[in-house]
């Protein structure tokens, strides 16, 4: 065997990767310090590239396929090798096999809670897991801006980066998708899509690509989840009527109550301005689609009287009363947006119909001596 033909074996002529691994990303080809011959064998198996650098530097991209390497196909080598006019003799380069097969059954969770704004519910707190799958898109992009030039880069190597970037954007989607707080549960799937994409904004610039983003399970505090169940039963209430059923029980337990009429006013007070208070609440709702010409809701009078709730009066009909001295002074009265009851005499819109009607006439003056 001579020199040249015995120099000639040191060269690589058969370049290609087997995976035998089911978490290996990249691959870099061991050269072994020897060169590679022009005219080599180049194989990419499916679900590869194959990325050839040149100092640091990405150059050519392979898809699958067989190729013969050649200046032709190695165009950007070329330039970077300075090979002006063709270059036949061997050349040292690095060579990485990327997969681009899909990593699947990925976990991610959120370790910390993620906090969320609601209208209705203030700041919260939420946890959520589920399942993803990516890829490599772009494997040049990949190996410069994530991989580099390690000789074997794997999931694990990727993975805690890529959750904590999931539960980041994750944390947006969910901000942003206007989901109501007791729907979370029952759009799970077009949460996990709007999240999908919201990922794949992110990811592209690393040439990777997430093919599946699931949410499995949002989970929060027990509190939180009594107070939605709350306002969800409330809101199918009828207000008018569940004021009346708290007014009715409360002047019940009055009565019993050792206070007296003093238990009365407070509990009865609270009764209905819940339902008020509710009754907006929830009216809110209905009225965005009334008509501006809506007129205002009509005040309603009640009175106390021997333990009794009597009412509602309109205003018309309470003056009158006053005048008639069936309501006094000291008549326990409550209007449509107070938080309690008070004397009817310091109720603005009763002040003035007290003070229309005469007092008692002084006595007779005494007979003459």
């Amino acid at each position: 065997m001579g020199f040249f033909e015995k120099l000639s074996n040191e060269f690589i002529d058969i370049i290609d990767w087997t995976d035998s691994t089911n978490n290996t990303i990249v691959w870099k080809f061991p050269r072994y310090q020897n060169e590679i011959k022009m005219g080599a064998q180049l194989t990419v198996r499916e679900s590869q590239q194959a990325v050839f650098l040149n100092e640091g530097r990405v150059a050519d991209v392979f898809r699958p396929g067989m190729y013969t390497l050649r200046t032709e196909n190695l165009p950007l080598l070329t330039i970077l090798k300075s090979w002006k006019y063709g270059f036949d003799s061997p050349f040292k380069a690095d060579v990485f096999f990327v997969s681009t097969k899909q990593f699947i059954d990925q976990k991610w969770g959120t370790r910390n809670p993620i906090t969320l704004n609601d209208d209705r519910f203030g700041l919260i707190e939420l946890r959520a897991f589920g399942t993803f799958a990516f890829k490599i898109k772009d494997a040049g992009q990949f190996i410069q801006e994530i991989a580099g030039t390690d000789e074997e880069y794997t999931t694990e190597e990727i993975l805690n980066q890529l959750r904590s970037l999931i539960v980041t954007k994750f944390t947006d989607a969910a901000g942003e998708g206007n989901f109501p707080i007791e729907k979370f549960a029952a759009n799970l799937e077009e949460l996990s899509a709007f999240a999908k994409d919201k990922l794949n904004t992110e990811f592209a610039e690393f040439g990777i690509e997430v093919t599946k983003f699931a949410l499995e399970n949002v989970s929060m505090p027990d509190e939180l989840k009594k107070e939605i169940f709350e306002y969800s039963r409330l809101n199918k209430i009828d207000m008018q009527k569940y004021a009346q059923l708290r007014a009715a029980k409360s002047i019940e337990k009055a009565v019993e109550n050792e206070n007296g009429i003093a238990g009365l006013g407070a509990s009865l007070g609270v009764g209905l301005n819940l339902g008020n208070v509710m009754g907006n609440t929830f009216g809110n709702q209905v009225s965005q689609q009334q008509s501006n010409n809506t007129p205002p809701p009509i005040t309603q009078y009640y009175t106390a009287v021997n333990g009794q709730q009597q009412g509602p009066f309109s205003i018309e009909q309470i003056t009158k009363m006053i005048q008639e001295g069936s309501v006094k002074r000291d008549t326990l009265a409550w209007k449509t947006g107070m938080g309690d009851w008070a004397k009817a005499s310091v109720i603005d819109s009763l002040t003035q119909a007290f003070n229309s009607v005469p007092p008692p006439p002084p006595p007779p003056p005494p007979p003459a001596a």
